[in-house]
């Protein structure tokens, strides 16, 4: 196993001139009186793009990215600076700044952080390879990688009209100081293919989507997954071809397993992140113990799922990521920390502190969030249905943290009558409050499943790789907007 925290030093602190004792003089520099905890946060990374369309390659790019985010924190306030410029006098420059902003009429709050006298060397095992995948292929193979996913496309209808096919990776190599003595470090490798077919049939045009990536390199795209994605891209297209409009009205709906979880994400998810609840501003603030979901209903965030998409060795903040329950059999237990806010509401960090990247301050962010298994198979969820919809699969949405209203629209969707799933229909959205379907789940199915990794969240302006997981669930009296 590769030794990240030594890797991290040789990549992030040696080429500068810089060691580990040497941070303890900056994080001198940021602590005083009035500062209860600060950090450094390194980072560098690489990451690589490719798109064809066509069967051109349409845009290509390499980026790197590499500085040092300097943080202090004093209160419920928060000091920062950042540089990409990682050597001494930057540091020194970061840290000045950074504790001239906290001092400045900070009022410091117990229970106080302590410094420790030693810094205590953190080594994790790590869940997913330090190689960096883009060094895994050619340019060259890369390249027809993405050319043999549009030839399996096209290969399985002739209505294929228009195909375009993406894939990245990035390798990100991060080292986090704390005031507390803590050092830690984690090597963080991401890929992944996406592809979008749009299908025409006498004039009328329709798209289908799909993808998959996660922790590991290119050679996961074998010719069977590539197969597989084309296979369900020109699936979703060719059903929406033979849609009807949907109907309106509240109705029973049933949510497909695996990426239609994103609506748990959003709806729920978000809404149990600790710096909403600690504002007041979400629906579930104060609300430790009571009922928030139907009984069978449990919520988890498991960042520490191997190779999977939304999966950390240790968050931004360098605690190492957990399993954590939100809610266990309707009733809500817990909710996402980052060490700022666990410090202020008086818990503990979850593991959940993620940043975008060195030039951003931490936030309680979710990593693999999902609802567990029930008893019930996805056929006799589906057979219990008189009439209502099923949900296969999302496209956007958007919801309200406050309220815990959304409103979702659906890629594939089918009319379900007398228990078995009917015609496919188009232009359903999914409308209501997460909150109160979450008390409207009647059925919960045996299937759970993760998403193919392919989630991005965004929050204040930052987006981190997320994964989303559910079993099919049946959900009453869920109001759909429609097209009929």
């Amino acid at each position: 196993m590769t030794d990240s925290l030594a890797l991290a030093e040789r990549t992030l602190l040696a080429p500068y001139g810089l060691a580990p004792f040497k941070l303890e003089s900056i994080l001198g520099r940021l602590l005083g009186h009035h500062i209860d905890f600060a950090d450094l946060y390194f980072q560098y990374g690489r990451s690589e793009a490719w798109s064809l369309e066509e069967g051109i390659v349409k845009s290509g790019s390499f980026n790197i990215e590499q500085g040092v985010g300097c943080r202090a924190i004093a209160g419920e306030k928060t000091a920062f600076a950042y540089s990409d410029d990682i050597n001494l006098a930057a540091l020194q420059s970061a840290a000045d700044t950074t504790r001239a902003i906290a001092s400045a009429g900070a009022q410091r709050l117990p229970p106080r952080l302590a410094a420790s006298p030693s810094r205590q060397r953190r080594v994790f095992p790590s869940l997913y390879p330090s190689d960096d995948p883009i060094a895994s292929l050619d340019a060259a193979a890369k390249v027809a990688l993405l050319e043999r996913l549009e030839g399996f496309a096209r290969a399985l209808d002739p209505r294929v009209k228009q195909i375009m096919a993406h894939l990245g990776g990035s390798w990100e190599v991060v080292l986090i100081a704390r005031s507390d003595g803590q050092l830690a470090a984690d090597v963080r490798p991401l890929v992944r293919v996406s592809l979008t077919v749009i299908l025409e049939h006498n004039s009328h045009r329709e798209q289908g989507s799909a993808g998959g990536g996660g922790r590991f390199d290119f050679g996961y795209f074998t010719d069977d997954v590539l197969r597989q994605y084309a296979r369900e891209a020109v699936h979703q297209a060719a059903v929406n071809l033979e849609a009807q409009p949907a109907p309106a009205g509240e109705m029973t709906v049933v949510l497909g397993s695996g990426w239609p979880g994103i609506l748990l994400h959003e709806a729920v998810g978000h809404g149990l992140e600790g710096d909403f609840n600690r504002k007041g501003s979400s629906t579930f603030s104060g609300r430790i113990g009571e009922r928030v979901a139907a009984r069978g209903v449990t919520v988890v965030d498991d960042g520490t799922l191997a190779n999977r998409r939304g999966s950390l060795t240790i968050d931004d903040e360098g605690n190492p990521t957990q399993r954590t329950v939100l809610i266990e059999d309707g009733i809500l237990v817990g909710y996402l920390q980052d060490t700022l806010n666990a410090r202020l509401m008086g818990a503990a960090p979850t593991g959940n502190g993620r940043r975008e990247s060195f030039a951003h301050l931490p936030l309680p962010r979710m990593t693999n969030t999902m609802m567990l298994a029930g008893d019930h198979s996805p056929e006799e969820i589906i057979r219990s249905v008189k009439k209502g919809l099923y949900a296969a699969n999302f496209g956007g949405g958007q919801v309200d943290i406050t309220s815990g209203k959304f409103v979702f629209s659906t890629a594939e969707a089918y009319l379900i009558e007398d228990g078995r799933i009917g015609r496919p229909v188009k232009g359903a959205t999914l409308i209501g409050s997460g909150p109160e379907a979450m008390t409207r789940v009647s059925m919960i199915g045996n299937d759970l499943a993760l998403d193919p990794g392919v989630g991005t969240c965004g929050k204040e302006g930052q987006s981190v790789p997320v994964g989303v997981g559910q079993p099919t669930l049946r959900i009453d009296g869920l109001t759909v907007g429609g097209t009929a």
